[in-house]
């Protein structure tokens, strides 16, 4: 299995998990806020990841780290699974699901965007292209066709989303510089996103126990849906570009959407259909690009 292969399955299970995200926020925060919530989830994706460290002996990579590493560590931390998240569940408390959607889905534009210069990737016209197409298709699925449905209400917190969006893209892109053990370095990750959470939360907010409707949606969050995943994305970008795999990421409000029709009944609109097709040729537009790139080393 080439590693190209290897990136786009990895993507594809991180699209699969994200986009559950959601609704496990919105049922996850039925009584606790933000930090609550955040605290908890982090919580349980540390405890998930540091069993995975001691299971598969990893810890003797943190013991070596010296105070660069350690630094690399929170900072990453702080900026993908704290600052990120805390103000994205911030929004689906808050503000308007789709215009949180849409917002939050800025992030793979943005990781091309500082590719360009703190990796010094190229930028062509097909991943433009590609890029422009991805957000359109979204764009279509979370507005049902009617673009007038996307009205900013409460425009501090859309704007705290698109800081957390930006967040997570320089941690993605920072992420490929870093070269220590994977699985250990996301429990530090998610250590440093437990700490930041729980003092957060003692400081803007209060102790609460989640209700019994809220403890699922915590374990499956904190778990898979942002613990593993990490994982997953972290290796797929040591094994492809960057601006490569972020076409794929617009996969998620559409799985999203999908989620919606199949658990949930919502009624099926051909908006779906139409911006699933823009997001798949998104992907695929990139795909040949990626190619040609390749051809062109060779």
């Amino acid at each position: 299995m080439t590693d190209k292969l290897k990136s786009t399955l990895l993507v594809l299970l991180c699209v699969a998990l994200w986009a559950m995200i959601p609704p496990a926020a919105k049922i996850g925060q039925t009584h606790l806020d933000n930090h609550q919530f955040l605290f908890y989830s982090s919580l349980i994706s540390f405890l998930g990841l540091m069993f995975a460290t001691i299971f598969y002996k990893k810890v003797k990579y943190i013991k070596k780290y010296d105070i660069k590493n350690w630094l690399t560590a929170i900072i990453l931390g702080l900026l993908g699974t704290y600052i990120y998240y805390l103000f994205l569940y911030l929004g689906y408390g808050k503000a308007k699901g789709l215009e949180v959607l849409i917002v939050n889905y800025t992030w793979p534009i943005l990781i091309v965007l500082f590719s360009l210069f703190i990796l010094k990737e190229k930028l062509n016209l097909r991943k433009v292209v590609s890029l422009l197409l991805g957000f359109v298709g979204v764009s279509i699925v979370l507005t049902k066709g009617d673009l007038a449905n996307v009205h900013i209400d409460n425009l501090e917190v859309i704007l705290l989303v698109f800081v957390g969006a930006s967040s997570f893209a320089l941690f993605s892109v920072l992420s490929k510089k870093v070269t220590l053990e994977p699985i250990s370095v996301t429990a530090v990750y998610f250590f440093t996103a437990t700490v930041a959470s729980l003092i957060s939360m003692l400081y803007f907010s209060t102790f609460q126990l989640p209700t019994a409707r809220e403890i699922f949606p915590i374990l499956l969050n904190g778990l898979l849906l942002n613990g593993f995943s990490y994982l997953f994305w972290l290796n797929a970008l040591k094994l492809s570009e960057a601006s490569y795999l972020a076409p794929f990421v617009f996969l998620t409000p559409v799985l999203s959407a999908i989620y919606l029709i199949v658990f949930f009944n919502e009624p099926f609109e051909y908006a779906y259909a139409i911006g699933l097709v823009c997001v798949v040729v998104a992907g695929l537009v990139n795909s040949l690009s990626y190619k040609r790139n390749m051809k062109h080393k060779k």
